[in-house]
This record gives C-alpha cells, structure tokens and sequence, in this order.
C-alpha cells in the first residue's frame, strides 16, 4: 500500500479534512491492527465469561474460579502505579507496550496446555496464576499505551482510532459467539483452540506494534517509582476520577442483571453473553470513538446517564414482573452494555487528552491504579446488597451511574486543538 492509500484510508477512519501526515497514517493504522488484535483476543479468552466456563468444566471449586474476575480486573489496574516509572525511564514506549502484549501471549498459550492436561483444583489454582500473569502484563501494556497513542496520533483522532479498532474486534467476537451458540464449541478442546488464537493473536500484535515510528522520549532517569503530583495537584484529575469511579458499575452491573432472567433460554449460555457484549462493542464503539473526539467530557456524561436509565428500567421491569418476555431482558443487558463501551471510549480519550504530554505515564499509571481499588470497593458494594438482591444491587447501580454523569458535567473540555495544530 502506498503512502497516499495509507492516507486515504486513515482520514477516512478518523474523518480528518486536513490530510494527516503520512508518518501518522502509518502508525495510525498500524494502531488499529494491533488494537484490534488484542481486543480480539480479550473476547476469546474473556475471564468473565470464558475462562470461567473452563474453570468450571475442568472441575475447579467454585471458591477458587470465583477469584478469576477480581484477578483479572484488579491486577490490570493496581501496578500500574508502579510500571508507570519504567515506562517514564524509556526513550521508547511502545518496548514496554510490546513487553505487555507478548506477556499476554504467553500466559495464554500455557492456559492451553493447562486445559488440555489438568483438572479440578490444580486446574483453577494454575488458571488463576496464568490470569495473574496476564493482567500483570496487561497492566504494562495499559500504562504505555496511551503515552505512545499520545505521542504518534493527534488529538482530534485518536478517539476514532481506538473505536474502530473496537468495531473491528467485535466483529470477529460475533463470529465467536455464534460458533458457541451453535453448539460447535461447547467442549474443552475447541475452547482450548479459541485461547491459543488468543495467544497467536497478542504475540502478532507485538510484533506488528514494535515496527511503529516512535520518536525518542526524555528518559527520565529521576522518575519516581510512585508518582502522586497529579492527585494533589490537578483538580480536574480528581474529579475526573471521581467521575469514572462512580461509573465502574457499568462493567460491574451486567451479571446481575443476568440474574433478573428467569428462563432457561439463550441468553443464560456462554455464546448468548458472548454476543450482547460483542454486538453492543461493534454497533457502539466506533460512534463513541468518533464523539470522543469532538468532547470525551460528553461522552462520559451521556454514558452514565444512559447506564443509570438501563439499570433503573431493569430495576422497574423486575419490581412489575415485566421480565417475562424472553426479549426483556436482553434488550436491557445490550442497552447496559452499550453504556460500558460508552465509559470505555470516554476514559481513555479524556485522559489521554487532559494529561499534559510528559505526564501521561503519571497520570494514566495513577488512575488506573486508584480505580483498581474503587473497583474493589465497588464490587464489594454491589456483593453487600446483592444479598438483598439483583434488584437492591442494580438499583444502588443506577445511582452511582447517574452521579458519575452528574460529575462530568464539571469537568473542563479538552479535545480543542493547541494553536499550532499539534498533539498535546
């Protein structure tokens, strides 16, 4: 492909008018094949739904396949801290990016072998360790990547690169869940097969990553390992992690809304879950990449209110037994869904943008680091009034939804161009 293909096909993804350089559209399209690599291989080894089949298939108790989601979730978000100070001490970020991916791989590929060869205990205690590693270096990946985005995309773009890259990915997630449906895939070796695509998929995405044209970084060979400045010294930080904060419920609340369906229909199996979340991922992610760009602000204000409305209306058809219709229910979960892609696209386009250029690693490192523990917290909230029940936990849902919108209304828009047309 030419230089000039290249470009077209990037200002027609990102819909820029001016014509991006020819070095961004290398690298913004090299973006979009690797991110839809690795969103690709997240649906095929998804922890909340996939891994978790396996665990129990294989035998494990359900004490220890119980811990695969908060290991998963967790250990992505709390090293970042930590990994941030690698990240700040190299001249080239997209190494510790690559580093991440190819961890990632190979956690997989041993989670092949594990499934193949182990049962009960010894299989849920080495899926677990496997996941732990994963998200360790996921968490690698996740601190790097929004300094190299930064520095190789423009501000006004980089929304719409992550989004396709979303859309892409969820295609192929589709054709997943439909070979589950089916029937195909509902043994241990061809869910086995699934995860070594997975692996393959993350070792190509390093790859492919490593050819992007970075240029050279400041290394700070100073950097502090924890880096706490930008919590004490930007307002618009601390409300902005207020605000994502209140809104981890959307990625917290779909399993208990799964628990209002009381049929024994589609929508309880592996492939169904599957397919909400991989088609509210391609019908939504694109979109919300594109309105990021104009004001990630309002997408996280839209995102909330639109969770909050779902979890309420979910938390209102249980109360009137209108849950019996076998489209209820899904209905709500896609709608609840498309919120969650909404939060995810309106996060990492708002600090990405808002964090000052040498200060991304910092500020993305903290953040997720601080939202890892509220996610605890939050998961911890939800099981507190879950025994009441899914209502009582979806209804307390809607309110921290609703309040992370009310938030965002403060915080300050930060997609305007710099005056000399570049990236900040």
């Amino acid at each position: 492909m030419t230089h000039i293909d290249e470009t077209r096909l990037y200002d027609t993804l990102t819909e820029g008018e001016d014509g991006a350089p020819p070095s961004e559209a290398r690298n913004g399209l090299r973006h979009v094949a690797s991110l839809s690599m690795t969103k690709l291989a997240d649906g095929l080894i998804n922890p909340k739904l996939v891994l978790t089949w396996l665990a129990q298939t294989l035998g494990a108790p359900a004490a220890i396949t119980g811990l695969l989601v908060p290991i998963r979730e967790a250990g992505a978000l709390l090293p970042q801290l930590l990994l941030a100070g690698v990240v700040r001490r190299s001249k080239q970020r997209k190494w510790v990016w690559v580093a991440g991916s190819v961890g990632q791989g190979l956690a997989a590929a041993a989670m092949v072998v594990v499934a193949l060869t182990l049962q009960g205990v010894a299989a849920g205690i080495a899926l677990c360790v496997l996941l732990g590693l994963l998200a360790l270096s996921r968490a690698a990946a996740s601190v790097s990547y929004k300094d190299v985005l930064g520095k190789t995309v423009a501000k006004t773009r980089r929304g719409s690169i992550t989004g396709t890259a979303g859309s892409v990915a969820s295609a192929g997630v589709v054709v997943f869940a439909l070979l589950l449906m089916s029937g195909l895939l509902q043994d241990v070796p061809p869910i086995a097969v699934a995860i070594g695509i997975a692996a393959a998929l993350w070792l190509g995405a390093a790859a492919l990553f490593s050819t992007l044209e970075e240029e050279d970084s400041a290394p700070e060979t100073e950097a502090k390992h924890i880096d706490l400045s930008p919590l004490r010294e930007d307002p618009q930080f601390r409300r902005f992690i207020a605000c994502r904060g209140a809104l981890t419920v959307t990625s917290l609340a779909p399993p208990y809304l799964v628990l209002l369906e009381q049929h024994e229909g589609a929508l309880q199996k592996l492939g169904a879950m599957v397919l909400a979340s991989a088609l509210a991922a391609f019908v939504s992610s694109w979109v919300w990449g594109r309105l990021a760009d104009r004001s990630s602000r309002k997408v996280l204000m839209l995102s909330g209110f639109a969770g909050a409305a779902a979890m309420a209306l979910a938390v209102v058809a249980a109360l009137l037994d209108w849950t019996d219709p076998v489209w209820v229910t899904p209905v709500l979960l896609f709608a609840l869904l498309i919120s969650y892609q909404g939060v995810r696209q309106g996060r990492s386009t708002y600090l990405v943008d808002m964090a000052p250029e040498e200060g991304r690693a910092s500020y993305a490192a903290l953040a997720n680091t601080l939202i890892g523990g509220l996610l605890l917290l939050t998961g911890a909230l939800g099981g507190g009034l879950a025994v009441i029940g899914p209502v009582a936990a979806l209804a307390g849902f809607a309110m921290l939804s609703l309040i992370g919108g009310v938030i965002a209304i403060g915080l300050h828009e930060v997609e305007t161009p710099d005056q000399d047309g570049k990236s900040a």
